[in-house]
């Protein structure tokens, strides 16, 4: 018995070493100019996939925020994401998003932009950006 109690403790630490500690809330945010007030997960990844251009899509860099935006919002891993876009540019059907280094650049680049659509981390939120999807 203590040996399979071990088992299990051990195998539920290992579980733990590699489950992603991101806790940040994410939230979608558009410029106040924007009329949108708010937005389901779905019609936002319309957006980050390329499938409409109704809004801008403004990214942030590979990274841990980047991620799990793509695995909440999109059902997608960074890869996949890559693979829809190049395609996309590829036939000339969309221009791929532009990427930026921080939540700071992101905020500020749709504040400027009255069509563009991006995600920070809530903590980032003030009072030049409006939310319209908080990611669950």
């Amino acid at each position: 018995m203590k040996t399979t109690i071990a088992k299990v403790l051990l195998a539920a630490g290992a579980w733990l070493a590699v489950a992603p500690v991101f806790a940040t809330e994410i939230v979608v945010i558009v410029s106040p100019k924007n009329p949108a007030t708010r937005m389901f997960s779905e019609q936002a990844a319309q957006f980050f996939l390329g499938k409409s251009t109704l809004f801008t899509p403004i990214e942030h860099t590979d990274g841990p925020l980047r991620n799990e935006f793509y695995k909440k919002v999109l059902d997608k891993d960074a890869t996949q994401v890559k693979a829809i876009w190049s395609k996309l540019v590829f036939t000339g059907k969309a221009s791929a998003p532009k990427e930026l280094g921080s939540s700071a650049e992101v905020k500020k680049a749709v504040a400027a932009d009255p069509q563009a659509i991006g995600y920070i981390e809530k903590s980032q939120v003030d009072d030049t950006v409006k939310v319209i999807l908080t990611v669950q």
